[in-house]
């Protein structure tokens, strides 16, 4: 069995990725109603009731809106650190014990046939990770809702065969847009969200060129436009060297519809 990786919505208005291996399903957030992932779910062929367990980044509703009802419905497992899960228990509403699992930022911990690393991003919830997942030897990394990347965090994801990166808005578009400026402020700010410039950036001191898929996530919808970001991403990283498409996939996870399922 491969690793199967699919972004079923990415954007403000609800988050969730879906993960396969051999003897894991996982769901990575679940920011959309619990309605609506089950149909994402069911047009890529899977099926909600034999979802191993639920990842959660951070507690913010586009990221757990339908956490708690999945949960509930099929019996599933939720992980997430304890400032998280503090921050979410009113959201996601009550959660049977033996479903709740606390995990440690920084730390690894085994699921199924994989080693998963929660490591800490920046952003304004309580204790915000991304997830860095070992998959024999396949390493696929998620990062998105974080105003900054600083060395650590690119050593961690470095050498991934699957990014999924934030680009979600260019300056420009945010500086003369129409959000009010303490909007504007925090978005911009390092506990906001990954310009298309920065994540360009972040990426040209990573990658490789060795076949790496690149999914861009999170794009904002009145700050940016598909084109932008894939454009203003692909000219940092052919900079470096790197032909985008010949040596490594670059592509964009969608607001309403789920990506194609990529297969490692």
């Amino acid at each position: 069995m491969e690793f199967r990786f699919c972004s079923l919505s990415s954007g403000s208005s609800g988050n969730s990725l879906y993960i396969e291996t051999d003897r894991m399903k996982v769901l990575v957030d679940g920011g959309l109603s619990g309605k609506r992932i089950e149909k994402l779910l069911s047009s890529i062929g899977a099926c909600p009731k034999e979802l191993s367990c639920i990842l959660v980044t951070h507690e913010h509703i586009d990221h757990v809106r339908g956490v708690g009802v999945l949960s509930r419905r099929y019996d599933i497992p939720i992980y997430a650190n304890e400032d998280t899960w503090m921050g979410m228990q009113n959201i996601i509403g009550e959660i049977r014990e033996k479903n709740i699992k606390i995990i440690k930022t920084g730390e690894y911990f085994q699921l199924g046939d994989m080693d998963i690393l929660p490591f800490s991003i920046f952003h304004d919830a309580a204790d915000p990770v991304g997830y860095c997942i070992n998959y024999k030897n396949i390493k696929a990394s998620i990062i998105t809702d974080t105003g900054w990347v600083n060395d650590n965090m690119k050593d961690i994801i470095k050498g991934s065969s699957l990014y999924f990166i934030e680009a979600n808005h260019d300056v420009k578009m945010l500086k003369e847009g129409r959000y009010p400026w303490h909007l504007k402020k925090r978005i911009l700010s390092t506990r906001g969200h990954l310009s298309n410039y920065d994540s360009g950036r972040v990426l040209s001191e990573i990658l490789t060129g060795n076949g790496e898929i690149v999914l861009l996530a999170h794009l904002s919808e009145e700050n940016n436009r598909p084109s932008l970001a894939y454009e203003t991403v692909k000219e940092c990283i052919e900079k470096q060297g790197i032909s985008v498409n010949k040596e490594l996939n670059l592509s964009l996870a969608h607001r309403n519809r789920s990506t194609t399922v990529y297969t490692l």
